[in-house]
């Protein structure tokens, strides 16, 4: 069974940065493509970025592009999420989400593992 724990979410003012950091358990990381989705206030479950195993390809979410960066460390068994340029409309609460796919995916259905969640809050 695939655990994921996230951490890293806190405050921050609009422009600036914040680093999620999600830990995977129960199999190795390489084996696994993995996403970080976020659910705004009201608002569906997005992706916001995705990366298949073996670093192949990747996914990024329009409203992230240019800002946010998704790297894995599979040596840690660890996915990241570097969120910069920060505004008040990425206040959200931010899940990693695991699978054994073949490459990234942005449909939250497409992955069968997933974290509790992080709390970010960007205020202008």
């Amino acid at each position: 069974q695939v655990q994921l724990v996230e951490s890293g979410g806190g405050s921050v003012q609009a422009g600036g940065s914040l680093r999620l950091s999600c830990k995977v358990s129960g199999r190795r990381s390489s084996s696994l493509a993995l996403a970080w989705f976020r659910q705004r206030l009201g608002k569906e479950r997005e992706c916001v970025a995705a990366v298949s195993w073996g670093n192949t390809s990747t996914y990024y979410a329009d409203a992230v592009k240019g800002r946010f960066t998704i790297s894995r460390d599979d040596d840690k068994n660890t996915v990241y999420l570097q969120m910069n340029t920060l505004k008040p409309e990425d206040t959200a609460d931010y899940y990693c989400a695991a699978d054994l796919l073949s490459g990234s995916s942005w449909l939250a259905s497409s992955y069968d593992y997933w974290g509790q969640g992080t709390q970010a809050t960007v205020s202008s």
